[in-house]
This record gives C-alpha cells, sequence and structure tokens, in this order.
C-alpha cells in the first residue's frame, strides 16, 4: 500500500483508492451494490457513515477510476466494549480480489488508539461474507435467528388459579427498565454487554425505538411479591396482518426450566390470534428451546439467520 499524491488517499494492491467516508457515498454505492437482501443487511449498511471519535468509529471507501465500488468501517458499541463491530462490503464485480482484507488492515491500524481488543462481524450463512471472516482468522461465537411464530403455535395456559397475571406495563417505568438491563447483559456474557437502566431506555424502551407498549406476566401468589417472570415489549404501532415486531425475555434469576416455562405461557398469550416475530440467540436458552420445537413442528419459521464471527 502507498499514499498517492492526496494525503486522503491511498493506493490499494489491488489497484483501488482508499479514501475517508464522505456526503452521497450512500447513493453512489447504492448503485452498484443494488437493494438491501433483507433487514439484517440494511441495517448493517447503515453502519457506514463518516468517521467519528464520540462514539468512536472509522469508515473508508474504495474507488475505482473515482467511482466508489467498496466501503468498510469499525466502531465502538456503547453496550459492548470489548470488541469493535466490523462490517465491509464490495461491489460483486470487485470482489475475490483482496479489497476487503486491505481495507480491514487499515481499519486495524486506526483502531490501535482504541481500547478494545478485539473484532465481531456478522454475516449470513453461507455468504461472501462468511468466507471472508474465516479466510481472516475470525471464528463463529454465536447464531442468531429472526424467528416468525404463527397464531395458535402454542397452547394457551389457564392462568386461573395459578397465582400467575398476565399485565400491561409502562415502557418508562424503572421496573421494565431494570428487568430488561438485566436479562440483556445476562444473555450477552458471550460479549461482555453493559446495559444499564438508561441505555434500556434510551435503546430499547424509549418512544425513539419505536416501543409501542408491553406486557409482564407476574407471580401474583401470596409471597411472589409481584415480580415479573417474563416479558414482552412490542415494536409494531397498529395490529396488522403483518407479524407483530416484538422482544421477549425473562427475569434472569429464573432458573433454565422456569424461565422456559414462562416464556412458552407468554409467547403462546401473545401469538394467540396473531403472528409475532422475534430475535432468538444461541445464548437465549430457554426461547430458543421452544422456538426450536416450533420450528420442527412447522408452527414457526426462521425469517433469516445470521452467524456472528469474531477475531
Amino acid at each position: 500500500m502507498s499514499t498517492t499524491e492526496d494525503t486522503d488517499r491511498l493506493a490499494l494492491e489491488s489497484g483501488l483508492t482508499v479514501r475517508p467516508w464522505a456526503e452521497g457515498d450512500d447513493l453512489a454505492l447504492l448503485e452498484v451494490w443494488g437493494d438491501p437482501e433483507n433487514a439484517m443487511h440494511h441495517q448493517d449498511r447503515a453502519l457506514l457513515r463518516p468517521s467519528s471519535n464520540d462514539p468512536w468509529s472509522r469508515c473508508i471507501v474504495a474507488e475505482d477510476q473515482g467511482v466508489p465500488v467498496a466501503a468498510a468501517t469499525i466502531l465502538r458499541s456503547s453496550l459492548h466494549p470489548d470488541r469493535l463491530s466490523f462490517y465491509a462490503e464490495v461491489a460483486p464485480d470487485h470482489r475475490r480480489r483482496g479489497v476487503a482484507a486491505e481495507m480491514l488492515a487499515i481499519l486495524e491500524a486506526e483502531a490501535s488508539n482504541c481500547s478494545a481488543t478485539g473484532l465481531k462481524a456478522r454475516c449470513a450463512k453461507r455468504s461472501a461474507a462468511q468466507c471472508f471472516l474465516k479466510d481472516n482468522g475470525f471464528t463463529k461465537i454465536q447464531t442468531t435467528r429472526r424467528v416468525i411464530v404463527q397464531p395458535g403455535a402454542l397452547r394457551l395456559p389457564d392462568l386461573e388459579g395459578t397465582g400467575l397475571d398476565l399485565q400491561e406495563i409502562a415502557t418508562g417505568s424503572v421496573e421494565l427498565s431494570r428487568l430488561v438491563a438485566d436479562y440483556y447483559n445476562a444473555v450477552h456474557d458471550w460479549d461482555r454487554a453493559e446495559m444499564t437502566v438508561g441505555k434500556a431506555q434510551q435503546l430499547l424502551l424509549g418512544d425513539a425505538t419505536g416501543a409501542t407498549g408491553a406486557v409482564a406476566l407476574r407471580d401474583v401468589s401470596e409471597g411472589g411479591d409481584g415480580a415479573v417472570l417474563a416479558f414482552a415489549v412490542s415494536y409494531t404501532p397498529a395490529r396488522t396482518e403483518d407479524p407483530a415486531d416484538v422482544l421477549v425475555g425473562w427475569n434472569p434469576e429464573l432458573d433454565a426450566a422456569e424461565a422456559e416455562r414462562h416464556v412458552r405461557s407468554l409467547l403462546a398469550l401473545l401469538a394467540a390470534r396473531h403472528p409475532v416475530e422475534l430475535e432468538v440467540d444461541d445464548s437465549m436458552a430457554p426461547l430458543k428451546t421452544v422456538t426450536d420445537e416450533l420450528i420442527a413442528s412447522g408452527d414457526a419459521e426462521i425469517d433469516f439467520e445470521a452467524f456472528i464471527y469474531a477475531r
């Protein structure tokens, strides 16, 4: 790699030149990349933006004779301090020329001043990105899926006389915010998280997140103290024929069997008459057990599946 006449540009061995991300690059790259393949792809492309020190991120673009054809970024999450997130995309007719690897090397050099000690990236199954990550020393640490549960997939629980009750709970409540923070940290022990009550409100429960309501399965039995056993947050503003987007979780103080039982009951109530869509990681064992059963029986389907790799 050598420096060109423009000090902001670098010449790659692949013949392309690299420069910092600039305004208008998103539209220029869309012309050569085409539309995103799914929601995950759309989210990953949204990571490409001007470099910043707060939050810390670096983003670069590769050009072929002045035409943007590739981009890559690394950024630090406010939630997961130990690893930087990496994303790169190269136009199909410029792949297999080492472009992404050269861009990764440039960005890693920039990361030397950042306290994070590793990298992570996600990719679709059997994709070019998965091959790239494997070839560049990344190993798989997690699988995540978007699962659609069909109406009536689970038998409805009879809550009467069980000491359990399904209740609405305010998305702005401290009780829910604290529970969501504890749950998030517990199911992300594979990528240490620093979720707090404030961050839970900002990132998962506040008005800006699109959260429209929440319900809680409570222990209302004598001596149960009204504790929340499982919860669900909806991000769908109005009921339609499309699956409702929900976050489902449980009290992390429960053992696995209890958590699975209460998650099963809550999911049955949520999907009694309408489909719901939720994200399920391998680390969410109680929820994964239930959704795996439904997928096997044909009562749920995988919308898309992604792997998370780390180095």
